[in-house]
């Protein structure tokens, strides 16, 4: 990607504007998050924080999977701005009521709006990434997308790092008995949550105008209820499989994911007898860092190809990081083992997402890619389904740590065997 192409496109009119918005709503997102598991941190050990932490990331991914529907369609049929506009002016009322509760010490209504804010979320995303072709044409689509993916990590790591930071000020010297006297001396980072919400509407009302709305379009609610959607688009991701077991293999890398990240925090509590979110937040941190490098070196092909010798290195790699991981003690040699994860899941993960993209029928790449989306969803949350129950089960974190690479290893093994196997039929 040459440096005139990326200047260019930053110029583009309205681009930053744009990406300021993508940054803010995304930090949006993650800091009530942040603030709710950090708050389950401090309060809760082992079993119930896993269980908890469970709960509070399938409550980010519900609205992603029930609402991926109708939110396409909305981003079809109105002006992509529009949207974006309308869900930053939803996001002031939602973090209000957040910063409300807060103060009033409504754990339990703070925890529900986690639920609120990721179906603002999931409604904004489709129009986003949509509107990322209208300001930057095809000519500059891919450094487009550069920036768009550079951002939204920068937004992830920084959200990480300030609200946790924050968190951690406020609550110093203060005494708690409960969750809910916890929130009442954090609250005041809930006005931090209203601000930038408040600047992303404004920066959203600057976006150059669309004309893609189709009027005549009318949502298919009978085929929505009925499952026919969905079943159309199950069929035409089934069809090629290249394209399903790459789905595959990303949905099995992002469920390992997320029961990594709801059961690491309570193992490493215990094993570094370590209270300070921002040890804990800086170190699953660490495992972006990996991704962006992983993918840094994945993606840097010649001539457009790719590198599928990258996909088994990149499993095997996640696979004996997983491994030795549990048998670690200090937090230099946990940042470096979940950086090394993060970045043979990078190695892993860009080149099934370039054959997706590859073998994708130009007229339904974008059904194909909601459908990546949804599936990678649905199995990230039924994994965090089951992390719950053996959380309720009481079983402890250092058990499941132990047990998530010998489950990473048979459902490689089994998804090689079955796409094998459809290569042979």
């Amino acid at each position: 990607m040459k440096s005139s192409s990326l200047l260019a496109t930053a110029k583009l009119p309205g681009f930053m504007s744009f990406l300021a918005v993508a940054f803010i709503n995304a930090m949006v997102d993650l800091g009530h998050k942040i603030l709710i598991q950090n708050t389950i941190f401090k309060v809760y050990d082992d079993a119930a924080q896993v269980a908890l932490t469970a709960v509070i990331n399938s409550l980010i991914l519900l609205p992603f999977i029930l609402l991926f529907t109708p939110a396409g369609f909305l981003s079809d049929r109105f002006a992509k701005p529009r949207i974006m506009r309308y869900t930053a002016f939803s996001a002031i009322i939602i973090t209000l009521l957040i910063t409300l509760a807060y103060y009033q010490g409504w754990f339990l209504f703070a925890f529900a709006m986690t639920l609120v804010l990721a179906a603002q979320s999931a409604i904004y995303s489709p129009a986003k990434y949509g509107y990322i072709r209208e300001l930057a044409g095809n000519d500059k689509l891919s450094p487009a997308n550069g920036f768009m993916q550079a951002t939204t990590i920068i937004a992830i790591l920084s959200g990480i790092f300030v609200f946790t930071i924050l968190f951690e000020l406020t609550l110093a010297g203060q005494v708690y008995n409960n969750e809910s006297q916890l929130i009442e001396h954090i609250a005041v980072i809930g006005w931090l949550l209203v601000l930038l919400s408040c600047i992303e509407f404004l920066l959203a009302c600057r976006l150059p105008a669309s004309a893609t709305e189709q009027a005549s379009t009318r949502f298919n609610w009978q085929g929505y209820l009925r499952g026919w959607t969905l079943q159309e688009n199950w069929r035409r991701i089934r069809h090629n499989p290249v394209i399903w077991y790459a789905i595959l293999g990303l949905s099995m890398f992002w469920g390992i994911s997320q029961t990594f990240l709801a059961t690491f925090p309570a193992f490493a509590k215990i094993a570094l007898a370590e209270d300070n979110t921002i040890i804990i937040q800086g170190l699953l941190a660490c495992s972006g860092v990996g991704i962006i490098i992983g993918s840094f070196i994945a993606g840097s092909s010649s001539q457009g190809h790719i590198k599928t010798v990258l996909i088994p290195f990149g499993a095997i790699g996640m696979c004996c990081v997983l491994f030795v991981l549990p048998h670690l003690s200090t937090t230099v040699s946990f940042a470096f083992a979940i950086m090394g994860f993060g970045l043979f899941g990078g190695l892993f993960i860009i080149p099934l997402n370039a054959l997706i993209q590859l073998h994708a029928p130009i007229a339904q790449i974008g059904t194909i890619l909601a459908g990546n989306n949804w599936v990678q969803n649905l199995v990230m949350i039924s994994f965090l389904i089951i992390t719950f129950l053996a959380a309720s089960a009481a079983i402890a974190s250092k058990t499941m740590i132990h047990a998530i690479p010998i489950i990473t290893v048979i459902l490689a093994l089994l998804l090689v065997w079955r796409s094998n196997k459809a290569r042979r039929a």
